[in-house]
């Protein structure tokens, strides 16, 4: 099985997301892509994150009629700090034979180096770069497999949703329109300041 992890925050998905991971399944001929939200991640105070549950349901909705994506908690699940390298090793513990591709924007293939255990990043996955809209990234990693996709240049972001849900501006075209139902019947981001 060829799986595609892509793993973030979530905070919410949107249409971005979506494309880059149906572009990598299509573009790689991925059996799947697992969309992964992170529980306690390393960059980010949990505490200023949506409840995981709410990330997660926002994430099924989003991905609901899409068969070749699907939602893994395994993040949220585990306790401690959300390390990508424990992630891949789960998987490929849990099915020996899966060739892995772990799905980044270009952004963060060029930060890789950085990463915790980049190293053994590399040797447990092929690393897919992402290019959104011109931007190529190699990673000063040694022995990396990087592969290339590119995605339609989609100028959204989670932080920019998030923004004008707070300012009361329309979200409509940025999320899944159940995502959105859902933002406002929980008005998740309504009441947090950033």
């Amino acid at each position: 099985m060829r799986l595609g992890v892509f793993g973030g925050a979530f905070d919410p998905i949107h249409i971005g997301h979506l494309v880059l991971a149906s572009e990598c399944r299509q573009q790689l001929a991925l059996d799947a892509v697992w969309l992964v939200p992170s529980g306690s991640p390393p960059h980010k105070d949990p505490g200023d994150l949506a409840d995981a549950g709410a990330r997660v349901e926002m994430l099924e909705l989003a991905t609901a009629g899409d068969p070749g994506l699907m939602v893994n908690t395994i993040e949220i699940d585990r306790e401690g700090v959300s390390y990508t390298v424990d992630t891949l090793e789960t998987i490929a513990d849990s099915d020996p034979g899966c060739e892995l591709f772990l799905l980044l924007g270009a952004d963060s293939v060029a930060d890789l180096a950085n990463w915790y255990q980049p190293e053994r990043i590399c040797e447990l996955a092929r690393v897919v770069s992402v290019n959104r809209g011109g931007t190529t990234c190699q990673t000063t990693v040694a022995g990396c497999r990087i592969e290339e996709v590119t995605m339609p240049a989609i100028d959204v972001s989670s932080r920019d949703v998030r923004n004008r849900i707070r300012q009361g501006r329309s979200i409509r075209h940025l999320v899944p329109r159940a995502v959105e139902a859902y933002l406002v019947e929980h008005a998740v981001y309504n009441d947090d300041s950033e």
